[in-house]
C-alpha cells in the first residue's frame, strides 16, 4: 500500500503499523479539499489538535487520535458494519423511533462509521458530519470509503459545540462522539451545550452520545443531561470496553412498553443488521422500570 511521501510511520506498542499525520501540517489528500460551509466556525485553539494515524489488522482498518486507542474502525470487506460495539450501542435511538428521521446530525466524524451505516440502511436521511480536525476530515475522505458528499451527506469542518447553535429544531437525531484522543472534549458534555442541543431537535427528536463509564466525571454527565431533558434519558452499555450509548429524548417516546419494544426488536434486527434484542434487555437491566415499562418522564 503506498502513501504520500510526507507521512511518517511509526511502531505502536502492540506491534502494528501506524501511519500519522503531522497536526502542523495540513493536508490535501487525492484532491480532496475541506467543505466550505456558511456556518464554518472553528474554536480559536489553545491547544494542538491530536495526531491522526491508522492502523490495520488483517481486514479492519482503524483511526487513531495520538494514541493506541482506537477512535473508530471499518471492514474493508463490509464498509457499512458498524465494527466497534460502542458504534452498535448508540445506534439504540431505533428501538423509540416512531418514524425514521429526515436528518441526522453527527458531531464528530471519525473514520465516518456511522455516515457509512445511515447511507446503506436509512438511504432516504439526510445527514451531516462534523468535524474540527480538518485532518479528520481528509483521512476519512481519502481511506475509509465516506459516501458521496452530495445534497444528502455533507461535511462541515467546525466546533460542534459552536455548530449545533445554529440548528434551531433542524435535526431530528444528533449524534455526538467526541474525544480528543484522551478523554471526552469538556465543551460537549457542558450543561450549556446540551441545551443547545435540545434546541437543536425538533419536536421528537433524539439525542445519544457515547462516553466512557469509568470516566470520574460520567454521573455528573448524566445528572446534567438529566436536568435538561427533564428526566428522559436512558443509558445503554456497549457489550465492551465500558463505553456506554446515553440516550435524551426531546418529548416522551410513544413506545416504553417492553413487550411492545421486543416486537419491534424483533423486526429491525434483520432489517439493520444489529442486535436490539440484546440493547433492549441491556436497557432494562440498567434502567428504572417496574418490568413492563420503563419509567420516563
Amino acid at each position: 500500500m503506498m502513501f504520500p511521501a510526507f507521512v511518517s510511520i511509526i511502531k505502536d506498542t502492540i506491534s502494528k503499523t501506524v501511519i500519522c499525520f503531522p497536526t502542523q501540517t495540513p493536508i490535501n489528500i487525492n484532491g480532496h479539499s475541506m467543505a466550505r460551509h456558511p456556518y464554518r466556525r472553528v474554536r480559536a485553539q489553545q491547544f494542538e489538535l491530536p495526531e491522526v494515524g491508522i492502523s490495520e489488522e488483517g481486514n479492519i482498518r482503524s483511526l487513531h487520535l495520538g494514541s493506541p486507542t482506537i477512535q473508530s474502525s471499518m471492514n474493508l470487506d463490509h464498509p457499512a458494519e458498524l465494527v466497534l460495539s460502542y458504534s452498535r450501542a448508540m445506534m439504540g435511538w431505533l428501538l423509540f423511533a416512531d418514524k425514521l428521521p429526515n436528518h441526522i446530525t453527527q458531531i464528530g466524524l471519525g473514520g465516518g462509521s456511522f455516515a457509512r451505516w445511515i447511507d446503506t440502511y436509512l438511504p432516504q436521511t439526510k445527514q451531516t458530519a462534523v468535524d474540527i480536525n480538518p485532518q479528520v476530515i481528509n483521512v476519512a475522505r481519502s481511506m475509509f470509503e465516506l459516501p458521496l458528499e452530495d445534497d444528502r451527506f455533507e461535511i462541515i469542518e467546525a466546533d460542534g459545540a459552536e455548530y449545533i447553535k445554529t440548528l434551531r429544531g433542524g435535526t431530528d437525531v444528533l449524534m455526538v462522539d467526541g474525544f480528543d484522543g484522551e478523554q471526552i472534549i469538556d465543551a460537549l458534555v457542558s450543561e450549556e451545550f446540551f441545551c443547545n442541543c435540545r434546541q437543536a431537535l425538533s419536536d421528537n427528536g433524539i439525542f445519544v452520545t457515547n462516553w466512557w463509564s469509568g470516566d470520574k466525571r460520567y454521573q455528573r454527565f448524566v445528572e446534567s443531561l438529566l436536568s435538561v431533558f427533564e428526566g428522559r434519558v436512558i443509558e445503554l452499555p456497549a457489550e465492551s470496553h465500558g463505553n456506554m450509548a446515553v440516550i435524551a429524548f426531546q418529548n416522551t417516546p410513544k413506545e416504553q412498553n417492553f413487550d411492545k419494544l421486543k416486537k419491534h426488536a424483533d423486526l429491525i434486527s434483520d432489517r439493520y443488521d444489529l442486535n436490539f434484542n440484546r440493547m433492549l434487555t441491556a436497557i432494562k437491566l440498567h434502567n428504572q422500570n417496574n418490568g413492563k415499562t420503563l419509567f420516563l418522564s
